[in-house]
């Protein structure tokens, strides 16, 4: 017996929390199962789980074989994909993190596109506002709007992004002139929670000096499309991304305001653990992707 197929029996019983569940999914007796891990055992000369009879647990010496063993298996599986990329057609799930406000906008059309694309795929979206793990919680691509920050994982940029300053014109009418960021500190401000710094508000200055600015207003949601309907009603200025903005100013349902002094350093990004041999399903997605933000 390889040491691989005791490797794959010990991460399907780790993934699936218990030798039975295991042996269902994958097809093999709990007997079998057991064997194969203790089989590993046995070869490594350590404990890799702690047994009762109700239960399991991971030891020290478990924890960190799972870890390394899950990312050898995955480079073995994705470059027999890539391999057979060329001589099939593609296969299997993709698994995807994304914003809710990029999987409720009209952007978040390019992951349905994608999967008429492409019949064979399926994909499970999970629409979360924080930065998931992609490799603890085994995600193969995180969608992120944001200004990218150093890390150990690949991003491929998708489109530029901005977070657009702007109000109904009943609400400008009122307030009067806004010439300079500093005038927001004195307007009612719609707060958008799901920032990182959420009551200060980024700018840059005509000579390209970072400005923040704090605010407040009448009102604070965790909903981009909440707060650009709050502002639509005239209850302050908000900020929001461009791709919710745009339509609403198209329509003259909201005014953009301080044009020059918003930041050009954001952007949307696919992005995805460092492998290797990236899947060529993942591949496929991140491509399609970057086509189809560059479409008319």
């Amino acid at each position: 017996m390889d040491t691989l197929t005791r490797m794959r029996a010990f991460i399907d019983v780790v993934d699936a929390e218990g030798f039975s569940a295991a042996g269902r999914r994958v097809g093999r007796s709990k007997a079998l199962l057991s064997k194969y891990v203790r089989e590993l055992e046995d070869e490594l000369g350590a404990l890799l789980l702690n047994r009762t009879t109700r239960q399991f647990s991971l030891t020290e010496a478990g924890h960190l074989y799972y870890r390394t063993a899950s990312e050898i298996l995955k480079e073995i599986d994705n470059l027999s994909d890539l391999v057979r990329a060329g001589n099939a057609d593609l296969k299997g799930r993709i698994r995807i993190t994304a914003p809710r406000t990029f999987v409720d906008a009209e952007i978040g059309q390019s992951l349905i596109d994608f999967r008429l694309a492409h019949p064979e795929l399926s994909l499970e979206i999970i629409a979360d506002d924080r930065f998931a793990d992609l490799v603890e919680e085994g995600f193969d691509v995180a969608i992120r709007i944001t200004k990218l920050e150093d890390s150990t994982l690949i991003a491929r940029k998708l489109s530029d992004f901005q977070i657009i300053i702007c109000a109904s014109p009943d609400y400008l009418a009122r307030s009067g002139p806004i010439n300079h960021p500093s005038d927001l500190a004195r307007h009612a401000c719609i707060i958008d929670t799901n920032g990182r710094s959420y009551s200060s508000w980024r700018f840059c200055e005509t000579d390209g000096t970072p400005l923040s600015v704090q605010v407040s207003g009448p009102l604070e949601v965790n909903s981009p499309l909440a707060g650009v309907r709050a502002a639509e009603a005239g209850l302050g200025l908000a900020a929001v991304p461009d791709f919710i903005a745009r339509p609403k100013i198209a329509s003259g349902g909201l005014v953009p305001i301080l044009e020059s002094y918003w930041p050009q350093d954001r952007g949307i990004y696919a992005i995805y653990p460092h492998r290797r041999y990236l899947p060529a399903k993942v591949r496929t997605l991140v491509d399609f992707l970057h086509g189809w933000f560059r479409r008319p």
